[in-house]
């Protein structure tokens, strides 16, 4: 039997206070997440920052990013080599192509879609573009015309207009259009809805009518043939054409010898007559016209 003295004490099993430490260190989740996510992270971004630090080691990554990136946009399925455009006459795809002056083939990456369709529509004859890009490298661009509704004759040009006033395109002279109805004068652009609206009211005299003619850009001049001239109101100018039109319907009033009605006194509309004819009205009348034909 060993003596006492001989046998060695037993280990005590509870924890070091610094183990102890250290394991309720562990049961916070904040330390955890420090352990396993920050210190790791923060030893790549130590690392990155070591490498980054030499500006050759930069370019040299950056230009490897760049050929992968270049390599990958110009692959065959990603290039653009042909410009289709529909929907336009002849004349306005030249000038779309023109315009655009695109330098085909390119990626289909380097294409601004909405800048290229901003600059279509940026076009006199151009109401609205739709730009897509069709399998096989073709940038498609469907078109809608402005349709001319009226020919203006300015100050120093003869242009086609829209319904809305924007302009379609210059012509040569009034003949080139002859189909349509000619409004002249300044700022007569600025109101064609209200002019194609009176055109639209003077349907029984548009055999005869020669167009409209914009007064002080504030109302308009009916031109008729023989020289005859309808001046209409600022205000609601087609009903009073069309209190006119009723009235030479039912009188003729305009088959006769007048030069001009005056239609800006709505209640009391103002016949000009030619000299030939106030001198019969004041024969019929008894007047004496003797010296006044002198």
């Amino acid at each position: 039997m060993q003596p006492l003295s001989a046998i060695p004490p037993r280990r005590d099993p509870a924890p070091s206070r610094a183990a102890y430490r250290m394991q309720r260190l562990w049961l916070t989740p904040l330390f955890r997440a420090l352990m396993r996510v920050g210190l790791p992270a923060f030893a790549i971004m130590m690392v990155l920052g070591i490498y980054l630090s030499s500006e050759s080691r930069r370019d040299a990554l950056s230009g490897g990013f760049a050929s992968l990136r270049d390599s990958f946009q110009e692959r065959p399925q990603f290039m653009v080599g042909l410009l289709a455009i529909d929907g336009a006459s002849p004349a306005l795809a030249a000038t779309i192509r023109a315009t655009l002056n695109l330098a085909l083939p390119q990626s289909s990456f380097d294409i601004d879609l909405d800048a290229t369709r901003a600059q279509i529509e940026a076009l006199d004859g151009v109401a609205s573009a739709d730009l897509r890009i069709k399998a096989g490298g073709i940038l498609q661009a469907d078109i809608t015309e402005r349709v001319p509704a009226v020919v203006w004759r300015g100050l120093a040009n003869v242009e086609l207009l829209d319904e809305t006033g924007r302009r379609v395109r210059l012509v040569a002279a009034r003949t080139d259009r002859a189909d349509l109805p000619l409004v002249a004068g300044e700022g007569a652009d600025k109101a064609v809805p209200e002019a194609l609206q009176i055109l639209a009211a003077a349907g029984p005299v548009m055999p005869r009518m020669r167009g409209l003619v914009r007064m002080g850009e504030r109302r308009w001049d009916l031109v008729l043939d023989r020289g005859q001239r309808i001046l209409l109101p600022t205000e609601a100018p087609v009903r009073a054409l069309e209190r006119l039109i009723a009235l030479d319907q039912a009188e003729d009033l305009l088959k006769r010898d007048v030069l001009a009605i005056d239609l800006r006194l709505q209640d009391r509309p103002v016949l000009r007559l030619a000299p030939y004819a106030l001198s019969e009205m004041r024969r019929a009348r008894g007047i004496d016209t003797s010296e006044s034909d002198l």
